[in-house]
């Protein structure tokens, strides 16, 4: 339904825009003073999926930060004290909470980008009931992982047999 314009509206709404004109907008904040410390420190783990850590190094000069030095560490695990930011799963950020470090978690990245793969007959994680299911160790994220898919479509983790690879 199209609107007709009449005198009054166009009048009406020429005042509203010449009226907002004489406020004056309320100054932004945002613009603080010097960082108290210019010195950051990320996790070094090689991977496609700390691409965005590298993003974040351009955005952390920008914003007044001059020495990004790299920490090396194992995969998954966040040292307290020796690096400032990590991108963690969940489930490590857990495992290193509930043991008492002392880490706080900003934000989310992804849900995750695993896959299961599987020999013949397998269709889908409801066929694993009964089968072995080969993990990098046991306790470790991928063990984890599988455990947490199993459990989703309702199986128990005693329903299916957890076997470490061997390292070759």
């Amino acid at each position: 339904m199209a609107m007709a314009q009449t005198r009054r509206r166009f009048l009406t709404t020429l005042s509203m825009a010449g009226s907002a004109g004489l406020l004056r907008p309320s100054r932004a904040l945002a613009a603080e003073g010097a960082l108290e410390t210019t010195t950051v420190g990320l996790t070094k783990v090689p991977g496609i999926c700390l691409a965005p850590q590298h993003v974040a190094e351009e955005l952390l000069r920008a914003e007044g930060f001059t020495e990004i030095r790299y920490v090396d560490t194992p995969p998954g695990v966040l040292p307290p004290g020796k690096a400032d930011f990590t991108k963690l799963y969940a489930v490590n950020s857990l495992r290193q909470i509930n043991a008492g470090d002392p880490i706080t978690a900003l934000s989310g990245v992804h849900v995750g980008c695993f896959e299961l793969f599987a020999q013949g007959g397998i269709r889908g994680v409801l066929d694993l009931k009964g089968k072995s299911v080969g993990v990098q160790a046991i306790g470790s994220l991928g063990n984890t992982l599988v455990l947490m898919m199993v459990a989703q479509v309702g199986l128990s983790p005693s329903e299916i047999a957890l076997s470490p690879r061997s390292s070759q």
